[in-house]
């Protein structure tokens, strides 16, 4: 039995894994790309039908693209060129995704639109759900934009605004305004959202090889023990 589970979970971590040839910007689209199949939508309903993949199939290149042409006009050029290409998806999708903004690999939209991220910073195999805005407030020195950690689930209408940080594997309640710090696998709900428990995102994330993820475990562990 535990040789059988062995196999598949070799097979999953195969499956979510590229080659190291392939640039970065490939690899981290690869983990969105199996982000989708993991919740069990088809290759066919994943690359033409969701709205969610094609805004990571602009981002990832555009991302990569400005940093890596000389600066002055090439870049000049490269910057107009993304922003054209991602003003079209934003358009066709209803989701921002800035090229500027750093996303980690697995980020998974699953519902179509009104998706507004900003130029944070979010972390791997995170999912975001419609009608999300991650926005700057604040003033002074306290004046930023949200960093959000690795397996957050965010949930729809969520509103997350500041310069704070949401923990890794914390639920965000769909329709939660979020202006505090978020403790790494709390569940907050409300206006303003407050902590429900530390159940964590657990049973909502869903990747390749997830469950031999030594940073998942351990978080599990914690809060087995917490």
């Amino acid at each position: 039995m535990n040789a059988g589970a062995d196999a598949l979970g070799k097979r999953a971590r195969r499956a979510g894994r590229m080659p190291l040839i392939f640039p970065e910007w490939c690899r981290h689209l690869h983990l969105d790309y199996r982000r989708y199949r993991a919740a069990g939508r088809s290759a066919i309903a994943t690359i033409l039908l969701s709205q969610g993949f094609w805004a990571s199939c602009v981002y990832r290149p555009c991302h990569a693209l400005v940093d890596a042409v000389p600066a002055g006009m090439p870049r000049a050029a490269a910057k107009t060129l993304s922003a054209i290409l991602q003003k079209v998806m934003e358009i066709i999708t209803g989701i921002c995704l800035p090229r500027d903004a750093e996303i980690g690999g697995g980020l998974y939209l699953p519902s179509f639109g009104a998706v507004i991220l900003g130029r944070g910073t979010i972390g791997e195999n995170c999912t975001i759900e419609q009608n999300v805005t991650l926005g700057i407030a604040g003033k002074g020195d306290e004046r930023g934009r949200p960093t959000i950690g690795n397996r957050v689930f965010i949930g729809a209408g969520a509103m997350i605004v500041g310069k704070i940080t949401i923990g890794d594997d914390a639920y965000i309640f769909p329709g939660s305004v979020v202006t505090r710090p978020v403790p790494p696998r709390a569940v907050v709900m409300g206006y303003p959202a407050k902590i429900m428990s530390y159940d964590g995102s657990f049973e909502w994330i869903v990747y390749d090889g997830m469950e031999h993820d030594p940073h998942r475990r351990e978080s599990l562990d914690r809060r087995a023990s917490g």
